[in-house]
């Protein structure tokens, strides 16, 4: 018997019950409520994550508090989706209580009583004109992401937020890009919490982690629904999430010609754009983008040397290098570095969005694949707009790629020897 077996053996029932209840030892650090002064607390998280028994356990708080923040609104996509989850649930209020705690639930009535006189009641946001008349001291809301009347059920529940000396309310919900999460977030008396469905892997059957997750790790689908981020796209952007992650592969086959392009930024100060660089081989006729190894604040020096470092260890045919704003200045920093390194200054004769054109119907075509994910790649590129910015800046890592692709499947040039990454 080990330390712990000996420990829960000193323990009468009501110790362990207790023990087992007591959600400040089993949660983690992202399932608890943050601290300072919050008005709504949104907890992103992917399929799995603990959301749910988040919820559960800070509404239980509510209304075992020494003065209970009651009545409390349970606000689901509909009412049996709130009953199913997030009463009844596996999560649920009524799985999460100890036995002298547990409410009541009248299902008819759609409303739960604890012992103490705390009150839950069941909305749908089905229904956004159910929340005229009352009101709350407290509100959980549940997969907001999922509701089919959000901005307006979101707006009669803020009204009927009106009890107690602080109304709170706590937002679960697996992300999606919709207007009023982007409202949520952009309150000052907003706090973000996220957790990741790995996080919660113990608590998870092995098939699932193994089949689902080990399934859309790595692709856009899976950093919505697993990792819990919110991956905005522009309407009138030139790609589309789901084109790249069907032509996205795990490896590169030998490849017979790589180059490394890069997209320095005009200046290096604090403000400056990132120096955009990309990695990318060609195989028959397809490109496969290896890297996207951007970064930024970078001197000249600093950047050249990482260009420098990836020609070496990708083996590359040459650097493919933007001199429109710095001129010989570009091509003299990276061989300042490596005085043999092979550069092929481009120009930009055309806009960002008709210089991206042609690289964009390669995708549409399956002639570009994505090795792996590149996640910050990708945010620019499903957001890049019309006026060549994504999401108002500039799209170095966009712009990289776009030299790396044009270089390697729109340029007539001899193929090199065939090599293996």
């Amino acid at each position: 018997m080990n330390r712990i077996d000996q420990l829960l053996a000193q323990l009468d029932h009501d110790e362990l019950e207790a023990l087992k209840f007591d959600w400040s030892i089993w949660a983690r650090r992202s399932q608890l409520p943050p601290n300072g002064d919050w008005t709504t607390w949104l907890l992103l998280g992917g399929r799995g994550a603990g959301k749910t028994r988040a919820g559960a356990e800070w509404v239980r708080a509510s209304a075992m508090a020494q003065k209970p923040k009651s009545p409390i609104a349970l606000v689901g996509e509909t009412l049996a989706d709130a009953r199913a989850v997030m009463v009844e649930g596996h999560s649920g209020l009524m799985s999460i209580h100890p036995t002298s705690e547990r409410p009541s639930f009248h299902r008819a009535r759609n409303e739960l009583e604890w012992p103490n006189g705390a009150i839950a009641r069941l909305y749908s946001a089905a229904d956004p004109e159910s929340l005229r008349g009352p009101q709350f001291a407290s509100a959980w809301c549940d997969e907001v992401c999922k509701w089919g009347h959000a901005d307006e059920t979101w707006d009669m529940l803020q009204f009927c937020m009106r009890l107690g000396e602080r109304p709170q309310q706590l937002v679960t919900t697996t992300p999606k890009p919709m207007k009023l999460l982007k409202r949520i977030i952009d309150d000052p008396m907003t706090r973000v919490s996220k957790v990741k469905t790995q996080d919660n892997r113990k608590n998870l059957a092995p098939a699932f982690l193994n089949h689902i997750v080990g399934q859309y790790r790595g692709t856009s689908l899976g950093r919505q629904e697993l990792e819990g981020e919110i991956l905005q796209s522009a309407d009138d952007a030139l790609w589309s999430r789901q084109l790249i992650d069907l032509n996205r592969v795990a490896t590169a086959p030998e490849l017979e010609r790589i180059v490394v392009a890069v997209d320095p930024p005009v200046t290096s100060h604090d403000k400056s754009d990132s120096c955009g660089i990309v990695v990318a081989g060609l195989f028959e006729e397809s490109v496969y983008v290896l890297a996207d190894a951007t970064i930024s604040k970078a001197s000249p020096l600093k950047w050249a040397r990482k260009v420098v470092e990836l020609y070496e260890y990708y083996q590359a045919d040459c650097v493919v290098a933007e001199v429109n704003q710095g001129g010989d200045l570009v091509s003299n920093a990276l061989l300042q570095v490596e005085p043999s390194l092979p550069v092929k200054s481009v120009h930009a004769k055309r806009g960002k969005w008709l210089r991206a054109e042609p690289v964009a119907l390669l995708y549409e075509r399956g002639c570009v694949r994505h090795v792996g994910l590149l996640a910050e790649l990708e945010d620019q590129m499903c957001n890049f707009s019309v006026d060549g910015r994504s999401n108002g800046h500039s799209p170095d890592r966009l712009d990289a790629l776009v030299w790396a692709v044009a270089e390697l499947a729109l340029n007539k040039r001899q193929r090199p020897r065939i090599r293996n990454i």
